[in-house]
């Protein structure tokens, strides 16, 4: 059986043959890109359905092995009902007479291989369940084969027009189910917090390119909301009419939607969707707006600027970054989150006043639903009454679901960045004890922990851990037991809430863990047993005895081969990254490194120093370099690797003056003497200058405000 785009003129039987060859005549294809040419061999066999939907065009045939035919019913219908929708959306069919989905077992790819009319697939990936993937894929087949970008230079718009897209679709089919609540968000944080690094992707290119990619798929997404959803379709269309069988590249593109909102009269003539994107591409970074309401002129002035989180805000020729801004309000007096139409644009200028303010006791919120890729801080007084709002009923019914969550990722996000005091973004973190959406959730983790890690060395820890069981316990005690079919959002939020209540020492979780690890150490045989809930081990390890931790060594170093490889992995992570107490630290380091344990691989000394980078233990780390510093640069000597993630480990994370004094010492003690990393240790000390600074600014007002919240609970 062979395969390709168009049916063969003529039969093997009937073909001329050469020697032991049979020759096959196929149509001629349409104009199209070699890039897109692709044809299959194998013994597959054609899936027959009766209840097989046709086409008037193309036909949709899915190629299996003949013992999977009885599996593939649903997957044909899903695929023929996410072909219908591409197609509706687009407004044509493809000219084709057919496609080709093969189902090939264990197919070894990262992901599907698209070709026009003709896509393979791996069995686990088509049968998942779920539409993005098929959807993502068949989209390709219009956005990609039939309309092919220019060259390479233009493959990240044509991905994130097919990621867009499909999310959108998706989003339309089945409310985004999938999603699990995180879409745009998960892309979209990732991009807060890569954009405003010092150094975005690290120079690493393949990183680069994912991001390129993921902030064209957000800029498509504003688009849809700003220039309406109607123009940017029709757009999409003409596009696709204009340039069939031919090859486009960006300004092609971004012209097409232009075009249409000028007609349409969602864009103001002198504005230009080309103009506006490339503002948003011109940069490896994303914009931040501040609002300052002046509440007796009822006027506010809007100041953009380049939103970097990371310190030192050192980025060269910040100042000349602008970018053309859709400015979304939204104001308490008449609340409407259903319109994505720009109250304006902040036409590539630093600062413009607005003017019609509501009343001086009604907040604004600008950027609604995350429209738009950019965070927005405001003054103290509209952070204030945002979080009054919100610690209501009826203001966390008025604000949705996607608001609630980025005006508390927006908040603490500056916190850090230091352009808010933590004493705002905390109060907007208050509503959170009564919130029961999984969506506004998601961001409250990641705050707890980045948090808990910056004050980890400080005695105002203990108090943050009380906060932590203030606002996560009430949640916790609402959600049933797990069963066995929930929603995956309700299976998250479970593990992670109870996760962090048991780091923060919540006693009803102490106990549960406490239990399970009895269980486990009083199995028969504890080598070939694991609890099945691992995260009890993080809370034993850590507030447990040594005796209950050196159980847990012990099980990773008689770990037998035929166990899951990632469950001592796992083990290992937490044995090193959960204690606080040095004697354990200290054992560890002594048996994996200095001994060099035969159980031990350069790979779990890797791991086992970037463990100890979370939390206190750098200390036990620093201490246990300090002490044996002869020893430990002998035996790396010829393991430079090794031995610059050693130094980096033990230097690079300290957050107060205690640390830099530590690391200064060690550093004058033994000048001349860090070999490949000098240049490590040299960066450590002027990061933790800059950690310094911050804690010393945020500690006292954070230790203030827990105060002040546990005295009154």
């Amino acid at each position: 059986m062979h395969i390709a785009y168009f049916p063969a003129l003529m039969s093997p039987d009937s073909s001329p043959k050469l020697n032991e060859y049979v020759i096959d005549f196929f149509e001629k294809t349409p104009p199209m890109s070699t890039f897109t040419f692709g044809f299959f061999i194998s013994a597959l066999q054609l899936y027959k359905n009766t209840n097989i939907t046709t086409f008037s065009q193309p036909i949709i045939q899915m190629w299996t092995l003949k013992d999977d035919e009885n599996q593939l019913e649903e997957t044909y219908i899903k695929i023929v009902t996410i072909y219908n929708k591409i197609k509706h959306y687009f407004g044509t069919h493809i000219p084709l007479s057919k496609i080709d989905v093969v189902c090939i077992p264990d197919l070894p790819l990262a992901r599907p291989v698209d070709n026009w009319g003709l896509l393979l697939f791996g069995k686990r990936d088509l049968l998942r369940k779920g539409l993005y993937d098929i959807t993502h894929e068949l989209i390709y087949q219009w956005l990609g084969s039939w309309v092919t970008p220019n060259w390479w230079n233009d493959a990240h718009l044509n991905k994130a027009i097919a990621s867009f897209l499909a999310s959108d679709i998706v989003l339309e089919m089945d409310g985004g189910v999938e999603f699990n609540g995180k879409y745009p968000m998960t892309t979209l944080y990732s991009l807060y917090y890569e954009f405003s690094k010092r150094y975005p992707h690290s120079r690493i290119t393949g990183m680069k390119q994912e991001t390129i990619s993921h902030k064209t798929e957000l800029v498509l997404r504003m688009l849809n909301f700003t220039l309406s959803k109607k123009s940017f379709q029709i757009g999409i269309r003409n596009f696709i009419l204009e340039y069939q069988y031919k090859t486009f590249c960006g300004d092609d593109f971004w012209e097409s939607l232009n075009s249409q909102s000028l007609k349409d009269g969602t864009l103001k003539p002198h504005l230009n969707v080309g103009v506006i994107v490339n503002t948003w591409f011109a940069y490896h970074r994303l914009p931040v707006v501040k609002v300052l309401r002046d509440y007796t002129e009822k006027t506010a002035i809007l100041q953009q600027k380049v939103y970097l989180r990371e310190r030192p805000h050192d980025v060269p020729e910040q100042e000349k970054m602008l970018w053309w801004i859709p400015i979304l309000l939204n104001r308490q007096d008449g609340l409407n989150f259903s319109s994505g139409c720009p109250y304006l644009w902040m036409e590539n200028k630093k600062q413009i006043n607005i003017q019609n303010m509501p009343e001086k006791d009604q907040f604004i919120i600008i950027n609604y639903e995350e429209i738009a890729p950019f965070p927005v801080n405001y003054d103290n007084k509209n952070w204030k009454m945002l979080s009054d709002f919100l610690q209501t009923d009826n203001g966390r019914k008025q604000i949705p679901p996607y608001t609630r969550a980025k005006l508390l990722h927006d908040a603490w996000n500056l916190a850090f960045a230091g352009d808010l005091s933590f004493s705002a973004a905390l109060n907007m973190t208050l509503f959170i004890k009564y919130e029961r959406n999984h969506i506004v959730w998601n961001p409250v983790f990641t705050f707890i922990d980045q948090i808990g890690r910056h004050i980890d060395e400080s005695e105002v820890h203990a108090k943050f851990e009380s906060y932590v069981i203030f606002l996560l316990a009430p949640f916790y005690e609402e959600l049933d037991e797990e069963v066995s079919i929930e929603d995956n959002w309700k299976t998250d939020i479970r593990t992670l809430t109870k996760r962090f209540l048991c780091l923060a020492g919540y006693k009803p979780c102490i106990n549960e863990s406490e239990q399970i690890f009895e269980i486990w150490q009083n199995t028969t045989n504890p080598n070939h047993e694991y609890p099945e809930a691992s995260h009890y081990l993080c809370p034993i390890f850590k507030w447990g005895s040594l005796e209950k931790w050196q159980f847990g060594l012990e099980r990773v170093m008689q770990f037998p081969k035929s166990r899951k490889l990632s469950e001592r992995t796992h083990l290992l992570k937490a044995l090193a990254g959960c204690p606080t107490q040095p004697e354990k630290i200290e054992r560890l380091l002594k048996i994996t490194i200095l001994e060099d344990h035969s159980n031990f691989t350069d790979n779990d000394k890797f791991l086992i120093l970037t463990s100890l980078t979370s939390g206190s233990s750098h200390y036990s780390l620093l201490n246990f370099v300090s002490t044996n510093w002869m020893t430990l640069r002998q035996k790396f000597k010829n393991k430079t690797n090794l031995w610059d993630h050693l130094i980096g480990s033990a230097t690079g994370f300290f957050l107060t003056q205690k640390g830099y004094n530590m690391v200064y010492k060690l550093i004058e003690e033994r000048a001349g003497e860090f070999d490949s990393a000098q240049h490590i240790v040299e960066k450590s000390l002027r990061n933790i200058k800059e950690e310094t600074k911050w804690s010393e600014e945020n500690i006292p007002v954070i230790e203030k405000w827990l105060d002040h919240l546990l005295a009154n609970i």
